[in-house]
């Protein structure tokens, strides 16, 4: 099981909302060579963490099959930001476009990237509630939580589902 989480809150290049960037981006993820589609979760409106002035964010995840080696897929999916438009500027910057591998199939690394699981992904409502959509069963793989008891632990954060307006 390959997961990876979905972000946007900035228009692209051509005029494209947030969600319609992720839309595009789950479809070029969808297209990467090698690597099957298994679901992909709704659209989520969130705010930024850590809390700025920034525009809110459209969150999703999606599940993939098959075998990845982790550096590249991280290539891969750096290659999908860059045709989207995502600049690298300071960390937690507003982009266009954030593709985060979250889990391939339990695998534990802290070297090199892409470090797995996800370091922060535990924390992040704006991972867990999508993830739970599109893997229901999933556990992490160091802490050994399911997706539910993590999202329960979570501190209060909004997210709700992506209504456009």
């Amino acid at each position: 099981m390959i997961l990876i989480a979905i972000g946007a809150n900035l228009p692209g290049k051509n005029g494209a909302t947030p969600v319609e960037i992720c839309g595009a981006a789950a479809d070029a993820v969808r297209a990467i060579p090698g690597l099957g589609f298994v679901a992909l979760s709704p659209w989520y409106r969130t705010k930024a963490i850590p809390v700025s002035s920034q525009p809110d964010y459209c969150n999703g995840m999606i599940r993939m099959s098959g075998v990845a080696d982790p550096a590249r897929l991280l290539r891969q999916l750096q290659e999908i930001e860059a045709r989207f438009g995502r600049e690298r500027s300071a960390p937690n910057a507003a982009r266009t476009l954030d593709l985060d591998i979250i889990d391939i199939d339990g695998v534990i690394r802290a070297t090199p990237e892409p470090v797995l699981p996800h370091p922060r992904a535990h924390q992040r409502a704006f991972v867990l509630r999508p993830l739970l959509d599109v893997a229901s069963a999933w556990r992490h793989p160091v802490l050994r939580k399911n997706v539910t008891t993590l999202l329960a632990e979570l501190p209060p954060q909004v997210i709700e589902p992506w209504h456009d307006g």
